[in-house]
């Protein structure tokens, strides 16, 4: 059984950093695409970033060059290190697993960009 919990959400002021973390429990995150969404009320759910078994990223160009998704397999977690971030990115932030064609999500941690 797959279980996603993520971490490390909360209220920062516009141009500060926060870094969200995902633990899986019941697979090897290494094995499988790790991605991290983001869903705003009254819109869908969009891809931030991406990371492959074999270490390639992808992000969203909202997210290039501001947004670094990580992976530590020692401890079996996929990180977003947020910076420069910007009210726009004020979302729940879900984390999923790409497991045979599903995605598997953990329940999602709310980030608030805000002065």
């Amino acid at each position: 059984q797959v279980q996603l919990v993520e971490s490390g959400g909360g209220l920062v002021q516009p141009g500060g950093s926060l870094r969200l973390s995902c633990t899986s429990s019941g697979t090897m995150i290494r094995l499988y695409v790790m991605g991290w969404y983001r869903q705003v009320p009254g819109k869908q759910r969009e891809l931030v970033a991406s990371i492959t078994s074999g270490g390639i990223t992808k992000y969203a160009d909202s997210a290039e060059g501001r947004f670094t998704i990580s992976r530590d397999n020692a401890q079996n977690t996929v990180y977003l290190q947020m910076n420069s971030l910007k009210p726009e990115d004020t979302a729940v932030y879900y984390c999923s697993q790409s497991i045979g064609g599903l995605n598997y999500w953990g329940q999602g941690t709310q980030v608030t960009v805000s002065s």
